[in-house]
């Protein structure tokens, strides 16, 4: 696909947001998308879709370019070929990582991020997605949320009976789904989760898998992750990455019973 196809795409395609012309019907749509660091091809024609409303899980052995493949989506790298589009219109390319988070595109690293010297309610407060004018700011527009829109989100967390604790008193787990909820209080339209269960006792792991497959009803979810019981317990479509491309996809039986898979990483 050419920068001419995105600017002028074909008349039978549908309206997408602000009246522009929707190229795919896909939320997501990455192709053939190449990355190279000195020489090292991090991505080598890497093709994905995502659906609305979809979750996938991504594994990988390490160098796989999963990492990549989601520093392209967010902006922190710009890859050098290849096309990248989110709602069908816009060129994820062509934007730097805070108007991609505008766009509606939230990302959790494998480390929880969270604000420890304040209560949990404080973390939310402080993530909810508000008006950026200096008017609304001076005038203290978090001040007026409603309590019940906080406990809602850390309801869907399963943090609300702590929402008075300091978040530094959490264990690994709860800070994991603090951030969680954290990235739900931006209301993106996509989540991108690294590596969440990593640390985590059995239990907690379990609980992330249901609170996942809850937020993937109203969200789109890419959890990049190695716990193969973690993945299996999420229920959705799996993509195996493998030196910076698609190595297979499909249903965690279909992929794990992949002969290929197997070899590269299962298999180690």
């Amino acid at each position: 696909m050419s920068d001419a196809d995105l600017l002028e795409p074909p008349a039978a395609d549908f309206a997408g947001p602000a009246g522009k012309r929707r190229v795919t019907d896909a939320l997501l749509y990455l192709d053939d998308l190449k990355v190279t660091f000195d020489g090292y091809r991090a991505l080598r024609g890497l093709s994905l879709t995502l659906d609305r409303g979809e979750m996938r899980a991504i594994i990988g052995p390490n160098g796989a370019g999963k990492t990549t493949m989601m520093d392209c989506i967010t902006g922190k790298t710009r890859p050098d070929t290849g096309t990248a589009l989110f709602d069908g219109v816009h060129d994820l390319r062509r934007l730097d990582e805070p108007a991609i988070a505008d766009l509606g595109i939230g990302r959790k690293f494998q480390k929880p991020t969270v604000f420890e010297s304040h209560t949990v309610a404080d973390n939310i407060l402080l993530a909810l997605k508000g008006p950026r004018s200096g008017l609304a700011s001076l005038f203290g527009w978090r001040n007026r949320v409603e309590a019940e829109r906080i406990d809602a989100l850390l309801a869907k967390v399963g943090l609300l009976a702590h929402r008075a604790r300091p978040a530094a008193d959490l264990s690994h787990g709860q800070k994991q789904w603090l951030e969680i909820g954290m990235l739900l209080a931006q209301d993106p339209k996509l989540l991108l989760v690294d590596e969440p269960v990593a640390g985590m006792t059995d239990a907690e792991t379990a609980q992330t898998a249901t609170l996942l497959r809850e937020i993937a009803r109203d969200h789109a979810v890419i959890v990049v992750e190695h716990d193969m019981h973690f993945v299996r317990a999420l229920q959705c479509r799996v993509t195996c990455l493998h030196e910076g491309a698609v190595l297979a996809e499909g249903s965690i039986d279909a992929v794990s019973a992949d002969p290929k898979v197997v070899e590269v990483y299962l298999g180690r």
